[in-house]
């Protein structure tokens, strides 16, 4: 069985701009996106456990392992098919952080997967989070950090399994990656978003055999965003009608080096010179 669709997967590190770029990739006339976050990624690793955990599917890998392994396979892009089959569009975008922890499913069920991953400099990324933490004082974090020190967050938010140093060090494994896999992976930085736009989305959109499509970034069409309540409203996901690069945030001296120490090779590879 095989793929109807094309799916472009889009992952990558918290409030690096993975809602704007859906924005934009839902502009061209071949690609479909619903801009919101998909389960798409979890829904398929339950689908792996649950397969992984039922006695009479193990008993059928014993009697004929290729026939079992392909009904599963089969099932799995059976599922997929599926997910994406309101539109007629080739292409249909999935958006989930999940997708940087799995490359193995990924490359089996989509071996020629084209994968999106948005980066944005560590330091300005705690910078956003904590601006938007001044405006929603009143209301604590999903994982409990309002009541810590600007440090304390920071250091949790920067843990090897925290919601920027998770990603932070899934994208570092991914630097290991075979070279024919790094291919399959465009890094999107948000800085270069911002200001450049449209020169942005023309190479992504050469980088995946696509027409090239101008658009007026300050006339963008805006969609009903995807819930925030999720996240207690620290990430929001709002578009808008036209990009303006945000401001620099002022990030204390004492936690900007610490994250720049701890994450140097991240600097040297997206923001070479910078450190």
């Amino acid at each position: 069985m095989k793929l109807n669709k094309s799916p472009l997967f889009i992952s990558g590190l918290p409030r690096s701009g993975s809602t704007l770029l859906c924005q934009l990739l839902g502009m061209h006339p071949e690609i479909y996106s619903t801009g919101h976050s998909s389960p798409l990624a979890a829904a398929l690793k339950r689908i792996r456990s649950g397969f992984s955990e039922d006695h009479f599917m193990m008993a059928q890998l014993d009697v004929d392992f290729e026939l079992g392994y392909r009904r599963i396979h089969n099932a799995m892009i059976g599922f997929i098919n599926g997910w994406c089959a309101e539109t007629d569009k080739p292409w249909v975008v999935d958006k989930n952080r999940g997708w940087l922890a799995d490359l193995d499913l990924l490359k089996t069920l989509v071996p020629d997967f084209k994968m999106l991953v948005c980066v944005r400099q560590a330091d300005q990324i705690l910078g956003s989070i904590e601006s938007r933490h001044k405006k929603t004082a009143l209301i604590d974090f999903p994982d409990g950090m309002a009541n810590m020190t600007p440090y304390q967050r920071a250091d949790k938010l920067f843990a090897d399994q925290g919601v920027v140093g998770g990603p932070l060090h899934l994208i570092q494994a991914m630097q290991d990656q075979d070279q024919s896999t790094q291919s399959q992976l465009f890094y999107v930085v948000f800085e270069d978003l911002m200001s450049r736009p449209v020169e942005v989305m023309q190479n992504i959109y050469q980088w995946l055999g696509l027409d090239s499509h101008p658009f007026d970034a300050t006339n963008l069409p805006v969609k009903a965003h995807e819930s925030d309540s999720y996240y207690r409203f620290k990430y929001p996901h709002k578009t808008h009608s036209k990009i303006s690069p945000p401001k620099a945030h002022t990030i204390p001296p004492r936690i900007a080096k610490e994250i720049k120490d701890k994450y140097a090779w991240f600097y040297q590879t997206f923001y070479p010179g910078m450190l």
